[in-house]
């Protein structure tokens, strides 16, 4: 029932969100070379005549020339927006981007919003009938009862491609899901099952259907609206679509119907299923509280009145939750790789059964942890997979597009299934998944994250979203006008966050004494280091992480880098035996590089380059990515020679006698080292593909490669990461934005960062 999570944050932050930079969030993006008049020759006039003609002569050859196989449109009349009810086509479309972003982030579909001003039936259908031409397929959204039956069935009928109305539907094959494996864990069959649906919408009804096909008997199933039970003879406030659920029974309300059944699924509204009726229910209850955002009854009260219940919701914060976006991003994957012209019964039902079974297998050890250790096993409290599973991609779009083949509604029939699925395998960047994952793992096993510059706005925006995302606790170091500046950024009660004033701590005569420990055999006397202490935030910060006050830092908007790092460096220490240095991550749709090192190190050794290549693949390996090291140079194994190289070469050697469990090559120059074509002319580099791991000859080239990068580059820029202090620590750069903060602190808080 749910798309997202129930994390918290303010008003402000969501409109700052959606408004900073380029207002919204999608844009177009060409995926083809725009840069002469030749290439625009091409693309438009009149090169674009030679497709448009093949197009005429065969209209199936569209989706080998345009974008038409890919492309989704999420359409809405604003109807039934979110809970928010009908505000209207024009306010439904943050919803509908949000749509858009999803199916991209989560399955490689592009997608765009569209908006009908319209609440007349047929104005719509013959407004999205007429859009068949340019689309893959067509996800309706946010339409209100009984409208959106009337419009899908009619789309489904007049148009050739996929039309599903993910309310319903996608609503649906996730209950199926969890509901066939709640069967499995209670030794139930969906044949013999009683079940109670309470709520008569779009979803209620979808669900119903869908667990009929299933195998659930037409009476074993009673439907409840605000009446009461929906029973065959009934007069008032039905339907079609409600009588044709209208079971053969004597029973008239949701108290009655409640009596020994099995199943309860809620898609009403909160409160509405009491303690008292689900004492009534059969050995072993299942419950789906989805009413959104708060369901019918908690998972705590269920089990208040029944500890053997599983129950599953549409929230975050419990086990269990049935999300939407487990299912639409990889049925429309499978749909649009078959050519389908429907989606059907069978392919919702395979989907069902594909995220049934994923649950059903060993968790990833990544996913588990992010679960907050609920779900290291399948079981009651892990019926649904994680919404953030990187195996949902291979798993359901496999699934789907089988269904489509052997139902007779794919068109372009998958060959080799095994090669399809490492396709859908390698669609997707697994950073982006376990980016997510580590802010899951962040609010089930929150940390304490200093903030050092706790008297700037972007550092207070970045605290303030860090604590109402539940991911921590943010520390902050300031003077007491911190609590102002957090009451103007519309924070009700600034003092219930943590505030460190060097001026009035407590913890500053210790403080003290172990800085002049450390420092009193470089030339400072002891009333230097009360003033550095007193004085510098960077300094009281790193003495508060090392006395244990928190368990990770993040600072360096107000100065630059090197500055913060000797700051730093004067009370925290390397971990013992490696070399600090820092990663800069360049994340793009299906590819992540690791650049370093990028911040630390001038003119590393042939020792340093080798400890840098080893912590930055084991960067890499949380990241979820298989290192391929590339040490770069201006020179490719000796071409053009030169007097900088020897130290590169001994860096390879030296992991040569280390036995490194990581694929690992160089000398070697960028475009060898990324381009499979350049690397092809030597056969005898021990690269398997293009390198994932850059480790660069030295900070000069590193760090100016980084930063032009981050300027000019298309890819999302991650960083600098520094690794390899005794505390984990961040320093970011001055230009750094709140949520660019939030992550490090997330990363550094979780360990990936450090």
């Amino acid at each position: 029932m749910s798309e997202g999570a129930n994390v918290q944050f303010s008003e402000r932050e969501a409109l700052l969100f959606h408004s900073y930079g380029r207002p919204g969030k999608i844009e177009i993006i060409a995926s083809k070379p725009m840069a002469t008049q030749r290439d625009l020759s091409l693309a438009y006039s009149p090169g674009v005549a030679v497709p448009v003609r093949a197009i005429a002569a065969d209209p199936a050859t569209a989706y080998d020339y345009t974008a038409k196989g890919n492309l989704v449109a999420v359409i809405s009349n604003g109807t039934a927006i979110l809970g928010l009810g009908n505000l209207g086509a024009l306010a439904s479309k943050p919803v509908m981007e949000g749509k858009a972003v999803l199916f991209k982030r989560f399955a490689d579909v592009d997608s765009i919003d569209l908006e009908l001003d319209t609440e007349d039936p047929d104005a719509f259908i013959n407004a999205v009938a007429l859009l068949e031409p340019s689309f893959g397929g067509i996800n309706l959204e946010d339409i209100k009862a009984p409208e959106c039956f009337i419009i899908e069935q009619a789309l489904k009928e007049r148009m050739n491609i996929p039309v599903m109305h993910d309310d319903q539907h996608g609503t649906a094959i996730i209950t199926a899901a969890g509901l066939i494996n709640a069967c499995h864990i209670t030794g139930r069959d969906l044949k013999d099952v009683r079940v109670v649906v309470n709520g008569a919408g779009a979803a209620a009804i979808a669900c119903t259907a869908l667990i009929k096909a299933m195998g659930v008997p037409h009476d074993n199933v009673l439907m409840c609206d605000r009446q009461g039970v929906i029973y065959q003879g009934r007069q008032e406030n039905m339907d079609q679509w409600k009588s044709a659920h209208a079971a053969k029974t004597d029973r008239r309300s949701l108290a009655e119907a409640m009596v020994d059944a099995d199943i309860f699924l809620g898609l009403s509204a909160a409160g509405a299923l009491k303690p008292e009726l689900v004492k009534t229910m059969a050995k072993r209850p299942i419950i789906f509280a989805m009413a959104n955002p708060d369901p019918e009854i908690t998972p705590p009260e269920a089990k208040a009145a029944r500890p053997d219940v599983i129950i599953a919701t549409g929230r975050s914060d419990y086990p269990n939750q049935v999300n939407n976006v487990l299912g639409f991003p990889f049925i429309f994957r499978g749909a649009l790789d078959v050519r389908a012209t429907a989606i059907n019964e069978e392919m919702k039902i395979a989907a069902a059964n594909a995220i049934a079974g994923l649950a059903r297998e060993a968790v990833p050890e990544e996913v588990a942890q992010a679960y907050g250790g609920r779900t290291h096993s399948f079981g009651v409290d892990y019926i649904i997979p994680a919404p953030f599973d990187p195996r949902l991609m291979e798993v359901v779009p496999a699934a789907v597009a089988q269904a489509a083949m052997d139902s007779g509604v794919a068109t372009k029939p998958i060959l080799d299934m095994g090669a399809y699925r490492n396709a859908l395998r390698g669609r997707l960047n697994p950073t982006t998944s376990v980016l997510t994952l580590a802010y899951e793992g962040a609010r089930a096993h929150p940390k304490r994250v200093l903030f050092a510059e706790g008297e700037e706005e972007v550092v207070l925006r970045a605290a303030i979203q860090f604590r109402d995302g539940g991911y921590g606790t943010p520390v902050l170091v300031g003077r007491d006008e911190v609590y102002d500046r957090l009451k103007a950024l519309g924070v009700d009660d600034p003092h219930s966050f943590e505030l460190h004033n060097s001026r009035i701590s407590p913890l500053v005569p210790k403080m003290v004494e172990l800085l002049y420990e450390r420092l009193q055999r470089r030339g400072y006397l002891k009333r230097e280091v009360e003033r550095m202490v007193n004085q510098d935030r960077n300094l009281f910060g790193s003495l508060l992480l090392k006395m244990g006050e928190a368990d990770a830092m993040i600072t360096g908007v107000t100065r630059p880098y090197a500055q913060s790092m000797r700051e730093i460096r004067r009370v925290l220490d390397p971990i013992e035996g490696q070399t600090p240095f820092g990663i800069h991550i360049l994340v793009g749709q299906s590819h992540t590089v690791f650049m370093a090192d990028t911040t630390v190190n001038e003119r590393p050794s042939a020792a340093c380059l080798a400890d840098i290549a080893e912590g930055t693949a084991a960067v890499a390996r949380k990241m979820g990515h298989e290192p391929r090291v590339a040490f770069l140079s201006y020179s490719t194994f000796g071409n053009p020679p030169g007097n900088w190289l020897e130290s590169i070469r001994e860096a390879v050697a030296i992991l040569d006698a280390r036995g490194v469990s990581f694929e690992f090559e160089g000398e070697m120059a960028p475009d060898v080292a990324l381009n499979p074509k350049l690397m092809a002319n030597y056969p005898f580099c021990r690269l398997s593909g293009p390198a994932n791991v850059l480790v660069m000859p030295g900070l000069q080239s590193a760090n100016i490669s980084a930063k032009l990068l981050r300027e000019l580059g298309g890819d999302h820029v991650i960083g600098p990461m520094l690794i390899g202090m005794e505390k984990s620590v961040q320093v970011a750069t001055m230009a750094s934005t709140a949520s660019e903060l939030v992550t490090l602190a997330v990363l550094a808080a979780g360990g990936i960062a450090r």
